[in-house]
């Protein structure tokens, strides 16, 4: 499920439709989209597989929808197999009305409900309860919202798996021989003490890590020495914590870079914070998909990581990147507390509390 939002102007089903990859972040197949409606603008957007289980989980999407504090909703079932198909299409039905069941419990109208074979140029479309509205799909290309994505430097995948594989383990033999490493590492770095009165240890940590980050615009690649380093540095809260202000910086892609470089190198244990800091750099430049990915990864990870599922929980709400960019406002006083120097803020202004 990926809750996103963004500003576009509802006008038809068929532009509607073309504008869900930009919202995604990749084309939906097989796919319930939940599309809120506020003050007459695309508001929260919502995904969830076309499952057999899907209907257990419309309790959760009406409230996930409730959240965003809409009271229209539209649906829009992505269905390459069902869409011409009759008996399918009572499914479609069916499932629509338990949808509409659950989205009343919240005082929610399910405002209208489409069936569509493809999201691309020439897709069809129609509408569920049979009224005998259908139409073509626009081409996704020509939509506002992907002009604004890509203007906004995000990519676009052409699926869903495309888009996991960013955050994926790729080498699972390389991760099984790092937790070995790091696990040493770690043992090491407690035996040695990791405080001390002037503040170097972060002070050092964090340098090093932005030091890394800088080499990834470069394409360097990072040993099995480095990384066990790397993850042993990003369990430090206060490192951590500092780290979330290279978001809203003007080297966050080269962070966001390393990041999701650590998340798909480091075994399961030590990914979390990659995830989370990558999720936060997402999140602030409003790639809603990715920021929700990788908070998918890692509360699947640790269900407890607090941080984790402040973000998620923000997410999914709705709340607004700028909204979420004041809490690197964190990160800058505790540099400022370790004599770090960050890098110089992008064009906005976190809050320093």
């Amino acid at each position: 499920m990926t809750a996103y939002r963004s500003e576009f102007r509802l006008t038809r089903p068929g532009a509607l439709i073309a504008a869900l990859p930009a919202v995604l972040g990749f084309v939906p197949e097989k796919s319930l989209v939940l599309v809120s409606i506020e003050r007459g603008d695309l508001g929260t957007v919502m995904r969830a597989d076309l499952a057999d289980d899907l209907p257990d989980n419309l309790a959760q999407l009406a409230k996930v929808a409730a959240s965003s504090g809409t009271d229209r909703v539209i649906a829009v079932i992505v269905d390459a197999d069902g869409a011409r198909c009759p008996m399918c299409n009572d499914d479609h039905r069916i499932l629509c009305e338990e949808l509409a069941v659950a989205l009343d419990f919240h005082d929610i109208d399910l405002y209208a409900a489409h069936v569509v074979d493809r999201v691309e140029a020439g897709g069809r479309w129609h509408c569920v309860d049979g009224c005998g509205a259908d139409g073509v799909v626009d081409d996704p290309s020509a939509s506002p919202l992907t002009a604004a994505a890509v203007f906004d430097g995000r990519r676009l995948y052409p699926r869903r798996t495309d888009l996991q594989a960013v955050i994926a383990v790729s080498d699972q033999s390389r991760a099984a021989d790092l937790a070995v490493i790091i696990d040493r590492r770690h043992e090491e770095r407690n035996a040695l003490g990791r405080r001390d009165s002037g503040g170097a240890v972060v002070r050092q940590d964090v340098e090093a890590v932005m030091a890394a980050a800088a080499r990834m615009r470069d394409g360097s690649e990072i040993d099995d020495q480095e990384a066990a380093s790397l993850a042993c540095s990003l369990i430090d809260i206060e490192v951590r914590d500092t780290l979330y202000a290279l978001a809203v910086g003007e080297s966050a892609a080269e962070a966001e870079m390393l990041w999701a470089t650590l998340a798909r190198t480091l075994p399961d244990r030590w990914r979390i914070e990659p995830l989370v800091l990558l999720a936060f750099s997402a999140y602030a430049r409003g790639d809603g998909p990715l920021a929700g990915l990788s908070l998918e990864a890692a509360l699947r990870i640790d269900p407890r990581h607090r941080m984790a599922g402040m973000l998620d929980t923000a997410l999914q709400s709705g709340m607004r990147p700028e909204q979420i960019r004041q809490l690197a406002g964190t990160g800058y006083r505790l540099a400022k507390r370790h004599g770090v120097r960050l890098p110089p803020m992008r064009g906005f202004r976190p809050r320093v509390v």
